[in-house]
């Protein structure tokens, strides 16, 4: 792709998320994506980031978020997704995400041959009891190295809606 595309969509992605700054008040959610470099995802290079929760009464819905291009080979991929806890120490869970089958397709939204998938680490919404930065990454651990045409990763955490504990 260009360079010049990329600055143009990155732009974008900056003006959008001023916009959801601004008009939605105080933003209930975090989201951080990881571009994969030549969309060849190495299995030693781990997209992450960082998060801070401050309520801790709320429950939190943890999504994974991935791209990959049409060209995708595989079904599903198998990932280790790291949660860090403020204070604690790493802890992997292995995930297998559907990511299509060959009777219906592709699964989450797609332009041309570009698609994002969006998937629920947790069967249900988690309170996490400890307040402060919390720490990720995300490692695929499929057999092909590097894990061609996926373009990104990331994770989103959204405050489920009427999640006050009682």
């Amino acid at each position: 792709m260009p360079a010049n595309m990329n600055s143009v969509r990155n732009l974008s992605v900056v003006i959008a998320f001023c916009w959801c700054l601004l008009s939605c008040g105080q933003l209930e959610l975090f989201e951080n994506n990881t571009p994969i470099p030549g969309y060849k995802w190495r299995s030693d290079f781990e997209p992450g980031g960082s998060f801070a929760i401050t309520d801790t009464t709320a429950a939190y819905t943890i999504l994974i978020i991935l791209r990959h291009t049409d060209a995708y080979k595989y079904n599903n991929i198998w990932l280790d997704v790291g949660i860090q806890n403020p204070g604690d120490t790493m802890f992997y869970q292995k995930v297998d995400l559907q990511l299509g089958n060959d009777a219906s397709g592709w699964e989450g939204s797609g332009t041309n041959d570009i698609w994002e998938v969006r998937k629920p680490l947790n069967s249900k919404p988690l309170h996490l009891i400890k307040p402060g930065i919390f720490n990720f990454r995300i490692r695929q651990i499929m057999r092909d190295d590097p894990l061609l045409h996926m373009m990104s990763a990331g994770l989103r955490i959204e405050k489920a809606s009427g999640s006050s504990k009682n």
